[in-house]
This record gives C-alpha cells, structure tokens and sequence, in this order.
C-alpha cells in the first residue's frame, strides 16, 4: 500500500517514507490510498489486543520493511490495559490512560517510536513535536533513550498544568524539553516551520511526532476497531463514539476504524472553548484562530491539523462532512459542573477533557449505547479536580516515578531560530 499526500495524490510513499518523512513535501498529510475491509464477524474472539492491532494494520505495511516486525511494534507498544468501564446501561468510558505517561497518547507514541527506531539504524533522526500538554510527555517517554534518535518537546510556557510540565522535562539525555513563550499554535507553527528550513533538513534529518505523522493515527484507530468489536460481540448492537478532540487527530483515526467497516455507529466530536470544529459545522466556514486557554489545555488548539485528514476523507465536501461529524463545544463552567456531576452520580473521575465528552452524551440520545474516550488520568489535573470534588486524588504510580525525577527545560521565544540554537547548544 501507499499513502499519498491531501494536498496531491500523485505523491506517494511507502509507510516507512512517511513516517520517517511526517509532512508531505507541499505540506500536506498523509493518508492512505484506500481503507482494507476488516471482516471483523471472522476474527478469531481469543486475539489479544496486540495480536488483534498487527491483524487489522497488516495491509498497511504490506510489502514495506516493517512488515515482518508488525507483530514485535504491536506486542512493545501495547503492553498496557484497556479498560472500559461502565457508568450506566448506553454509558461507558474507554479508559485510553493507562499507559505509562497516563494519556491516550501512548498509544500512537510509543507505536511510533518502535517504528522510527527501527529506521533509523543508517542516521540519527530527529522527532520534533509541539504540544499542548499530554503529546510531548507521551513522545519524550516513549523514544528516551532509543538509538539513533533525538527529539525536541515544545511546550507553551506557563499554559500547561505543573505535572504535564514535569512528565514532559523529567528526561534528559536525547530529550529537549523546550518551553516556548507563546501558545500551542506558536509551537505547531514552528515545528511546521523546520520542515522547510534546510538547517532542519539537512543537520537534523527531521520528522514529526505530532498526529500529522501517519505513524500516529494508524495505531488510535486499533483501539476504536478492538473495543467497537468487543462491544458488539458483548452486546449485539453498534456503540456511538463521543471523542474529546484539539488537533482533531483521535477522532480521525476513529472515522478511519469506521471506513474499515468496523461497527461503529456514529461519531461525536466534544470540543473546549477553541470552536474552530463546531464553527465550520454551523457556516461551512474553516477559520483558524489564535487558541484559548482553558482547564482541558490539550484540547487548546486554534488551528487542528488533522482537520486537513478529516475534510479529506470527506471528500472536501462541507455537506457530507456535517451528514457525518457533530461537535459540541464546551465551556470551562460547564467542564467543572460535569466533573462534580460524574463524581456524585456515579463516584468515578474524569479529567477536564474527558468531562467535555460526558458533557456531549448528556445532549445525545439516552437511548443508545455510547462510549466516551477517556483521554487522559484525573491525577494530572489535581489542582483542577480536587477543588470540584473535594478530595485528594491518588496519584498512579507511573506517575510517581516520573514525578520524582530531577528535570531540564530550556526557555525560547517563540522563534525558530531561538529553538535551532537550544538544538545545536544542547543536543550532540
């Protein structure tokens, strides 16, 4: 199979190119050429989750060089649970946290870094990646020290919480964390930058941990095909998703589950106070905006990415993507009141994101089965959630480990040029 780019589909490349490659030349994503259909009634019921993943992406990496490690990448980065957790008869949580930096970007992280290592073995690579909170802690775990690579974390300084900050510069070595004096987009931009700077090109062979690599999507859509599988096997009918989404990546993958042909019924985007998603549903207008700072921070995106994907599988076709995606967007008000509802109804805990997503299902149908993607731990976000609810959380032990750790940070503006120079002073 290729993947070819949104932006020109006469440019195609191999999975192992785009991955190592990230952004298409023109600055497009890519996709792959066609989605293969899983007969998922066939499957065997016994399959792992890591057997299952290398089961349904093997047609991707056909023919490519890491075809026969499929099986190896799926088996090492997915070595965590996946729980689904019940709050009533149509509500249920997919707890997408349980991995060792306690966020759903573990998932295509650690994916990608089984990857790019193997790919790297000629030159070192450099992942350069932008965040707004839980991707770069995400990325700095899964690829510290990993041969042959080296890997830039931009974070906006001062707008994510205390405990994302320390996942993200808690590593050292072949990680530099960057704390940029600006939002998320400033940092999106730049990474967006480098890629047509040859500086980047040619000193730091670059390439993107962010949802605009391939490497990122193709392993969230596994977890929407395994756990719509599972729940139709349990239950006999079809679950809708409500996703929390920014950069719009988790909720592309799990369109792309859905045109696999696994049984999902319908898709739900929650988003936070950054409209831009909900904004384009009403007035078929994609306006791009400087982010808004809210208490779901990952969530803070002005300018999504992956909406590029999205548009893209819809054609470009404003009509068809509203017949498909609706969004609801939420406030901080509304964030804090669900977390207190969650708590006293059903003594369970959601993060910020997590709750715009219980904020969504209670405007959807009571009748039908809904699963909500749980995309981070309650225990980043004490300082938010313990006022709500008055109690002390208890922190996962993944992250105590973490947060006894000395950390490293280097402070930039939010220019380029600064971030190149933190790069040549600080990584070798």
């Amino acid at each position: 199979m290729f993947f070819h780019s949104t932006r020109d589909l006469n440019n195609k490349k191999t999975v192992n190119q785009a991955i190592l490659q990230g952004l298409s030349e023109e600055g497009g994503l890519f996709v792959p050429e066609y989605f293969p259909q899983i007969n998922w009634q066939e499957l065997d019921k016994n399959l792992s989750y890591p057997q299952f993943a290398a089961k349904i992406l093997a047609e991707y990496f056909q023919g490519d060089e890491l075809a026969p490690q499929l099986s190896d990448i799926c088996h090492n980065a997915f070595n965590f649970p996946l729980p689904i957790e019940k709050l009533n008869d149509t509500t249920y949580v997919m707890e997408l946290f349980q991995g060792p930096t306690l966020s759903f970007k573990d998932f295509g992280a650690r994916f990608l870094a089984e990857c790019m290592s193997r790919l790297s073995k000629e030159r070192k690579t450099t992942i350069i990646v932008a965040t707004s909170g839980d991707t770069g802690s995400a990325v700095a775990s899964a690829f510290h020290a990993k041969p042959n690579v080296n890997v830039v974390v931009m974070f906006p300084q001062g707008q994510i919480s205390q405990r994302q900050e320390q996942q993200i510069t808690c590593w050292g070595d072949n990680i530099l964390a960057v704390a940029v004096k600006g939002t998320f987009d400033d940092c999106q931009k730049i990474v967006k930058q480098s890629f047509n700077e040859s500086w980047w090109t040619d000193h730091a062979h670059l390439s993107s941990a962010n949802s605009i690599n391939i490497a990122r999507l193709l392993p969230q859509l596994t977890y929407y095909a395994y756990t719509s599988w599972q729940f139709y096997l349990q239950h006999g009918t079809k679950a809708g998703y409500i996703i929390p989404t920014g950069n719009v990546g988790n909720s592309t993958a799990a369109f792309w589950a859905k045109a696999m042909g696994f049984p999902i019924r319908e898709i739900v985007l929650a988003t936070n106070a950054n409209r831009v998603i909900s904004d384009y549903i009403r007035n078929g207008k994609f306006e791009p905006k400087a982010s808004v700072a809210t208490i779901a921070n990952a969530m803070d995106v002005g300018n999504p990415s992956n909406f590029e994907r999205l548009a893209f599988l819809h054609h470009n076709d404003w009509q068809q993507f509203t017949h498909n995606v609706q969004a609801f967007s939420v406030n901080d008000d509304q964030i804090r009141q669900i977390i207190k509802e969650v708590k006293d109804s059903f003594n369970y805990v959601v993060c910020p994101h997590t709750a715009t997503g219980y904020f969504a299902r209670k405007e959807l149908s009571a009748d039908q089965p809904w699963i909500i993607a749980a995309t981070a731990a309650p225990s980043k976000f004490e300082t938010i959630i313990e006022p709500i609810i008055g109690e002390v959380l208890p922190i996962a032990p993944q992250l105590e480990v973490l947060l006894a750790k000395p950390t490293h940070k280097v402070e930039t503006n939010a220019s380029m040029q600064e971030v190149q120079t933190a790069f040549a002073n600080n990584i070798k």
